[in-house]
C-alpha cells in the first residue's frame, strides 16, 4: 500500500472549501466572529497567503494520519513491518481476500466522524476552556473539524 498523495492533497484542499462555506456570514461566520472576538478590521490585517498556505499544510498533515485511521489495510501492512516484499504468504493471502474491503467513501466518513468527535472536538474544547471561549465557539469550530474529518476520511478511503 502506497501513500496516495493526490488523495491526500485533495482531502487537504477540501478543508478550504468547507471553511469557505462554514465560516461564511450566512452560515456560522457571524457566530464565529462574535464568539472568537474577531472583527472585520482584524480580518483585513492578516497575511492571507500565509494563513491559507499554513492552513493547507496543517490539513495535509491531518490527511496523512487520517489515511491510517480510515484504511484498515495500512494496519495489516504495519504488522509486517511496512515492507510487503518481505511479508509471509499469509499476508499476501489476506490482502488478496481483503485488500479492498471497507474502501468506500461511506466507511471513510464513519471513521472521519469518529476521529473528529473523539480527537478534534476534545482538542478544540480543551483549548476553548483555557482561552475562556464559549461553548458556541467550541461547537462552531469543533463542528467544522468534524465535518472536515468526515469529508477528508471519505476522500482518502474511497480513492484507490
Amino acid at each position: 500500500m502506497e501513500m496516495n498523495f493526490i488523495a491526500l492533497l485533495v482531502a487537504a484542499f477540501s478543508t478550504l472549501v468547507v471553511g469557505f462555506i462554514w465560516y461564511n456570514p450566512k452560515v456560522f461566520g457571524t457566530i464565529w466572529m462574535k464568539e472568537s472576538g474577531m472583527t472585520e478590521e482584524k480580518m483585513k490585517g492578516g497575511n492571507m497567503l500565509m494563513i491559507f498556505g499554513a492552513s493547507f499544510l496543517y490539513a495535509f498533515l491531518i490527511s496523512v494520519i487520517l489515511q491510517y485511521l480510515t484504511i484498515h489495510q495500512t494496519g495489516a501492512l504495519g504488522m509486517v513491518g511496512g515492507d510487503a516484499s518481505i511479508a509471509k504468504p499469509s499476508y499476501v493471502a489476506f490482502m488478496a481476500d481483503y485488500g479492498m474491503a471497507f474502501r468506500t467513501f461511506k466507511h471513510g466518513v464513519l471513521h472521519g466522524f469518529m476521529a473528529g468527535l473523539f480527537l478534534a472536538l476534545p482538542i478544540i474544547g480543551t483549548n476553548a476552556l483555557f482561552e475562556r471561549k464559549s461553548f458556541k465557539y467550541t461547537l462552531v469550530n469543533g463542528g467544522f473539524w468534524i465535518v472536515c474529518f468526515m469529508i477528508m476520511g471519505g476522500i482518502i478511503c474511497a480513492w484507490k
